[in-house]
């Protein structure tokens, strides 16, 4: 069961951190943001009492055999009717399936997915599904034999293999692939409306201001403030060194995105300070914008 009943408070939470102002969220008549169908079942660093532990002996008995690494690949959810305030949440949770062994770029391992069933009440309310990677990583070594190029294959060979797992892949599907297309080129676009002209992010299929499918880009001028933050202490991941910081910047054109503040220790960031755009090679193949403290010298900090 649900902590908590769909309630005013959290909603409101939810649509000013998302910057989503849709009149159909707030008044006598509000109606819960249909995302936020997982937020209801969340258990808290408490957890929930009594909760199946097929799903924590699953991924034991993964850990046991070398599938130590983990990267969420994707969720899918569907929504069957809309959650109101004093609705009184309950679900079930089970494991859906667990793949055939798969071998990626990451690394070898298994594909896991489990399915939530929403009720409110006594009604079904939606279903939630979340797949994950449990994967042994590949070594340096390994991926640049895939690539079959000589040059990487000597200074993967000179590489450890103990070396840190390398950073998750972002999630690229049809309604966010020109976002990764643009960052790519060092832009960092954000969605348009063509009918109202409200820019929206992150990246969806509709405006949610007036449900026009119809859009373009900007691209953003990359200056911003942080608006709020967290500072990652748990759980610890191979390819981060916590504590760092993750802010929700708000971009000069108004809309927010999360990203990693750079530039300045992690316990000196603060709501209110100005940031700028910058992109962060993590990897050889992937680059991220990340945003840097304004006045913080480059190299410095982290």
């Amino acid at each position: 069961m649900g902590k908590d009943p769909v309630n005013e408070p959290m909603i409101r939470h939810w649509c000013e951190a998302t910057g989503d102002r849709n009149p159909a969220y707030a008044g006598p008549n509000a109606i819960a943001p249909p995302t936020m169908l997982q937020a209801w079942t969340m258990g808290g660093l408490s957890g929930h009492k009594g909760r199946s532990k097929a799903y924590d002996e699953l991924l034991g008995l993964l850990d046991g055999a070398g599938y130590t690494s983990v990267v969420a690949t994707d969720c899918e959810q569907e929504y069957l009717r809309p959650l109101r305030p004093g609705d009184e949440i309950t679900f079930d949770s089970v494991v859906e399936s667990v793949s055939a062994r798969k071998t990626t770029k990451l690394g070898t391992g298994y594909f896991v997915t489990t399915r939530m069933d929403v009720r409110a009440g006594s009604q079904p309310a939606g279903t939630h599904r979340f797949r994950i990677f449990k994967y042994a990583p590949a070594t340096r070594k390994a991926r640049a034999a895939e690539d079959a190029s000589p040059a990487t294959e000597a200074a993967a060979s000179e590489a450890s293999t103990a070396s840190r797992p390398r950073r998750p892949r972002p999630v690229v599907n049809r309604d966010n692939a020109g976002f990764w297309e643009g960052v790519a080129r060092h832009r960092l676009l954000i969605q348009r409306c063509d009918a109202c002209k409200t820019l929206r992010f992150p990246w969806l299929p509709g405006c949610n201001a007036c449900g026009s499918l119809e859009w373009d880009t900007v691209e953003a001028s990359g200056g911003g403030i942080v608006y709020s933050y967290v500072v990652m202490h748990h759980p610890p991941f191979p390819a981060f060194d916590p504590p760092h910081a993750v802010g929700l910047i708000e971009l000069a054109e108004g809309v927010r995105m999360i990203s990693n503040v750079v530039g300045v220790p992690h316990d000196e960031v603060r709501i209110g300070m100005p940031v700028r755009l910058e992109y962060e090679r993590v990897d050889e193949e992937l680059e991220l914008p990340v945003f840097r403290a304004v006045g913080a010298v480059e190299g410095s900090g982290g």
